[in-house]
């Protein structure tokens, strides 16, 4: 099987990659999936966030941490599929492990597109499925219908990129990468930063 000629990086050159470009967001910022907002500290301070998240554990932490930042919108609770927002409503919308777990990929992202202003910037970091013929997508095909269950609806094996493309969206600055893990191996990585074409 051929190898992934991906270049390869630590998660702590990944964490750096992330922060940058998340930084680079402006204006009305829309966060799906924002978890326990692990991202608070890489927006800039003109960000006006917005976070969604459908997980009522992770919303309460979320909410949480929100007002520590000084964000004072409650998190939507709702999913990317359907989000409880006007058209042409925000500036940005960002996402970090977000479109492997969602349920309906490409609903999803005609939500982004929807809720986006004309040429609005997206900014999506995820684990992508592997070249074909590698290993890796081999363990990606064997893990997902294991991971779908057991890691809140996580598709190791989904093309994101491909999607992103499919709805619309063109890259201004995309990093396909590998990221060192074990035991399988390096999980191969896209960070995706772009814009509604």
């Amino acid at each position: 099987m051929p190898a992934d000629p991906r270049p390869l990086i630590d998660d702590e050159q990944l964490d750096d990659l992330e922060r940058e470009v998340l930084g680079r967001v402006r204006g009305r910022v829309l966060e799906i999936g924002a978890g326990d907002g692990e991202n608070f500290g890489a927006w800039h301070p003109d960000v006006s966030w917005i976070g969604l998240e459908p997980d009522a554990r992770r919303r309460t932490e979320l909410a949480t941490r929100a007002r520590e930042w000084r964000h004072d919108a409650a998190p939507l609770d709702a999913v990317a599929e359907s989000i409880p927002l006007p058209d042409a409503s925000v500036d940005a919308v960002v996402g970090t492990y977000v479109l492997c777990s969602v349920t309906d990929l490409a609903a999803a992202l005609a939500e982004v597109r929807r809720v986006l202003v004309p040429g609005g910037r997206v900014v999506f970091v995820d684990h992508v499925v592997a070249p074909p013929r590698t290993l890796k997508r081999v363990v990606q095909r064997v893990a997902t219908p294991i991971s779908k269950r057991c890691c809140h609806g996580c598709h190791w094996d989904r093309d994101p990129e491909a999607a992103l493309a499919a709805a619309g969206f063109a890259g201004d600055d995309v990093h396909r990468l590998r990221v060192r893990s074990t035991p399988f191996g390096p999980v191969p990585v896209l960070v995706f930063d772009g814009h509604a074409g």
